[in-house]
């Protein structure tokens, strides 16, 4: 088995849709997080990543269901690696059509039909040969997941003043590392920004987000490149526009997240293009 990873992108104006074909034997996915939900299915081999404090295994068979920003990793269970297919469907998409969300307790799940319709349905948009059947297909695949293995969130109760006020200096601290992505701020500013000491500040930020605000930024770095990438832009352009030193410092962190190189997204999305056109609504 050799490593090849292909991207694509539906995007019908009201939800974009992000898909990965792909099989790894030696790559290793650096530990980062999704805006998205990343929903899997393993073709060939096994794969192993950490994920809620769990080394866990997802081969043949078995269905993974990744939360929006919950970090992870990713790399081969075994020599011989893994190939799989994956969806990054948004809140919205998944849950379209629904007044209630739902979370999803385990990771890992073992369910042939909920299995072969993810499987189908990325096979029907990937191939981009009839819209309305793709459509069909993830919809049906989408409910499947959601009824066999969802369940509603606990309704949440009135948040206590201090972790109010936590969620909204983490809050600060992002929007001061996204002013402007090609200038970082230092630590102290960031600190002095919401009147904590450096120490505080950073563990404050890493229990809210999973990461500490430098490795958050160059994930929201690489996220940015990814949309600028998709639109066409150049890898050197894009390199200089997100932050990145240059256009070899984006490609060792693309790749490193998004397992393929800048060039490689770039290109297989745009041949994509003419294949969108996937309606989102139910």
């Amino acid at each position: 088995m050799g490593e090849s990873a292909q991207w694509s992108r539906v995007d019908d104006g009201r939800h974009t849709l992000d898909l990965l074909t792909a099989s790894y034997r030696q790559h290793r996915f650096a530990r980062h997080s999704h805006a998205t939900y990343a929903i899997g299915v393993v073709t060939r081999g096994e794969e192993q990543f950490r994920y809620r404090g769990e080394l866990l295994r997802s081969g043949v068979g078995s269905l993974a269901i990744l939360e929006p920003d919950e970090p992870h990793d990713g790399m081969a269970a075994q020599p011989q690696g893994w190939a799989y297919r994956v969806l990054y469907p948004s809140e919205a998409l998944l849950f379209d059509g629904r007044t209630e969300r739902a979370g999803f307790r385990e990771p890992i799940v073992t369910d042939p039909r909920s299995v072969h319709l993810i499987r189908a349905a990325h096979e029907e948009l990937t191939a981009g040969r009839d819209p309305l059947a793709a459509h069909s297909r993830l919809v049906w695949a989408f409910e499947a997941v959601i009824q066999r293995h969802g369940a509603l969130r606990e309704p949440r109760g009135g948040m206590r003043a201090s972790d109010a006020a936590a969620a909204r200096k983490v809050a600060e601290i992002r929007d001061r590392l996204l002013a402007d992505l090609r200038c970082a701020p230092s630590l102290r500013e960031l600190a002095e920004g919401v009147a904590l000491s450096p120490y505080h500040m950073l563990r404050l930020f890493r229990d809210a987000t999973g990461f500490p605000p430098h490795a958050w930024l160059v994930l929201e770095r690489v996220c940015h490149a990814r949309h600028l990438l998709a639109a066409g832009r150049p890898p050197a352009d894009v390199a200089g526009a997100v932050g990145f030193a240059d256009q070899a410092h984006l490609t060792r962190w693309f790749k490193r997240v998004t397992g393929v190189t800048p060039a490689a997204f770039r290109n297989s999305v745009q041949d994509a293009q003419p294949r969108t056109g996937v309606r989102s609504g139910a």
